[in-house]
């Protein structure tokens, strides 16, 4: 979900597409986005009317969410996004009445697509790549509009969107200041170091505020969240599962990370948002720590460090891991610079964890705005392994969802099927669709959809230990 007309967005950093440097800021404005909202309450609307699981017919039980529900960590973002879920009122606009960001006819600049018509004459979208003019459609994309809510419980997540300005930036009390107030910048400020804009965003977002800008409507909603507000918004009365996930310990340790059982299946969230900024996700040694106990919980036996077999009485049940970010992009370094009590580990370990405990079945992410799907087998032959599989996001091409089905098919196999949902959203919706796909760099080409191994799939898996629960509870 977007504030597009926020003062704390940096939507001209896009002219720098071709520099490899800016690479981790891109993209910071898409043509498609002030149609975000009609997106998300499509696939809403379309998650409804599934009846059942196209493999096994069964009937859809939760929604999970991968984190990124929001752009740039602000206050009226995240109350939007959760009134989609919930279903309501929701007002996409913000600021004054009227809309006031880079796709208005009379921005000074002509990099951004402007469904009205530009006063500067045709901008590139137009000229260079033939996108229309469809005059008043910013305006009626962001009236307040009646979202439908999900009617299935659904559980959500801390992703680095959700932590950090525009997914990269430190907020600190000069952004979050600007943040609410007039000015918009127009251009990157002079005198930005280029071999150092990656760093200089990260520790200090509000520099590229201080170039040429245009005066804006300020507006008191637009305040960044902090992360107890973040978890505080997820527990409400009417949440389906209590807190969507979060628990009032989150709120009063400053986690982000739970646990969410069901009759057969444990659920694990983790929190891989890096507080000391940057795209890149990253896991603490005290929540790796917390993991361990989370699963030896779900476990009768499991492999320790040493690789000795530790029994414990417990039941066993199957576990599915979900995070913002995927093995391949936790790759953040950041952590010891602004958290040295909180030393992040390696990425190995996590998987290392992982893959000691053989009820782990399945990891669920996002981050990439793509589809894929990887084994991660345990390279020891000690246990089986698991898949990862990532899922696309709403606001980029291929604008995907997933329904993921865990059934047991005999002779002690466990199989995953994997299959893509597309929304049946129309006119808004369906014009978001069109121009994503359409997109400049990250559209149809882009390779975001994935190969056919990462869409339709049915993934294999030897079953841990006897499945016969997931018969009468899956």
């Amino acid at each position: 979900m977007t504030d597009v007309e926020s003062p704390a967005r940096f939507e001209f950093i896009n002219r720098e597409y071709a520099d490899p440097r800016f690479r981790e800021l891109l993209p910071m404005q898409r043509a498609q986005e002030a149609l975000n909202a009609h997106a998300i309450d499509a696939m809403v609307r379309t998650l409804n009317e599934v009846a059942g699981g196209p493999v096994t017919g069964g009937p859809l039980e939760l929604v999970v969410f991968t984190g990124d529900g929001v752009d740039n960590v602000q206050g009226n973002e995240l109350d939007a996004f959760i009134g989609l879920l919930e279903g309501g009122l929701v007002s996409p606009n913000s600021g004054g009445p009227g809309y006031e960001g880079v796709q208005a006819a009379g921005w000074p600049d002509d990099f951004f697509w402007k469904p009205d018509g530009s006063e500067m004459g045709q901008d590139v979208h137009q000229s260079a790549f033939g996108f229309p003019q469809i005059p008043g459609l910013i305006e009626r994309a962001l009236q307040p509009l009646q979202a439908a809510g999900l009617s299935l419980p659904w559980l959500g997540c801390h992703g680095n969107h959700e932590e950090v300005c525009q997914g990269v930036g430190v907020v600190n009390p000069a952004l979050a200041a600007a943040t609410i107030r007039t000015r918009k910048p127009l251009r990157l400020p002079d005198g930005l170091d280029p071999d150092r804009i990656v760093e200089t965003f990260v520790a200090r977002p509000e520099v590229f505020m201080t170039g040429p800008y245009v005066d804006v409507t300020s507006d008191p909603a637009r305040r960044p969240f902090a992360l107890d507000e973040f978890v505080d918004a997820h527990l409400r009365s009417r949440a389906r599962p209590s807190g969507h996930g979060f628990s009032e310990e989150n709120r009063e340790r400053g986690t982000a990370y739970y646990v969410h059982d069901t009759p057969a299946v444990r659920f694990i969230t983790l929190d891989t948002a890096c507080p000391a900024g940057g795209a890149q996700g990253c896991i603490t040694a005290d929540q790796l720590h917390w993991l361990e106990r989370r699963l030896e919980e779900a476990h009768s036996s499991f492999r320790s460090r040493g690789g000795a077999m530790v029994r414990t009485g417990r039941e066993d049940r199957l576990v599915v891991i979900l995070s913002h970010h995927g093995f391949d992009s936790l790759t953040n370094q950041r952590t010891h610079q602004a958290a040295p009590g909180s030393d992040h580990v390696d990425r190995g370990q996590l998987l290392e964890t992982l893959l000691r405990f053989s009820n782990v079945v399945l990891w669920l992410n996002g981050h990439i705005h793509a589809n894929r799907v990887q084994p991660r087998p345990d390279q020891s032959g000690q246990g089986g392994g698991f898949w990862e599989v990532t899922t696309a996001s709403l606001v980029d091409w291929p604008c995907q969802g997933r329904v993921v089905e865990l059934s047991d098919i005999g002779d002690g196999m466990l199989a995953i099927a994997c299959t893509m949902v597309d929304h049946q959203g129309s006119e808004l919706a369906g014009l978001h669709r069109e121009l994503a796909g359409n997109a400049p760099a990250g559209g149809f080409t882009a390779g975001r959809a994935g190969t056919p191994l990462d869409r339709n799939v049915i993934l294999p898996l030897r079953a841990p230990f006897a499945l016969e629960r997931l018969h009468s509870n899956q």
